[in-house]
């Protein structure tokens, strides 16, 4: 199964969310993520603390959904409701669209440690969903069911 997560920017949860898929899947999916207006640089508190996590960082790049209309993702996962709320690319439509909106861990922080909180609370949420999505079958399940299990997932795990 191949999942794209979508960001606006690119730099930040849709990164988080790439990494922490790859480093927790292995082999058994396909990831990479982008944005609608990306910025060209990962944030660098993204890389960070992912780093601290010993999570890798290797070939994480801001990149634009365009450049993933080959890709055919099974599952485009938005990871903040200004993604969520964008026109989609048509190539879009072949897949299962799922909004996994969390708030932005690089805004909005007084100082070091609570942007640090801030990551590492996003870091943990994304870690617990995609653990939950591995527990699924999902070569089993139809789009629908799945659909349903990703929505589900992110109503429990906030």
């Amino acid at each position: 199964m191949k999942l794209l997560f979508i960001c606006t920017h690119n730099r930040c949860r849709s990164i988080l969310g790439e990494a922490i898929t790859k480093n927790l899947a292995g082999d058994r999916l396909t990831v990479a993520s982008a944005g609608s207006s990306p910025q060209g640089e990962v944030h660098p508190l993204t890389i960070k603390y992912l780093n601290e996590k010993g999570i890798s960082t290797d070939d994480l790049i801001s990149q634009s959904w365009n450049d993933f209309e080959s890709y055919e993702p099974d599952v485009v996962l938005t990871m903040c409701d200004n993604a969520a709320n964008e026109a989609c690319p048509v190539w879009f439509n072949s897949s299962i669209q799922i909004n996994w909106a969390l708030k932005d861990p690089s805004k909005d922080n007084k100082d070091e440690q609570d942007q640090k909180d801030a990551f590492y609370n996003t870091m943990d949420i994304i870690e617990r969903r995609i653990k939950a999505v591995l527990k699924l079958n999902l070569q089993n399940l139809s789009q629908t069911q799945i659909k349903e299990q990703f929505a589900s997932i992110a109503e429990q795990i906030h």
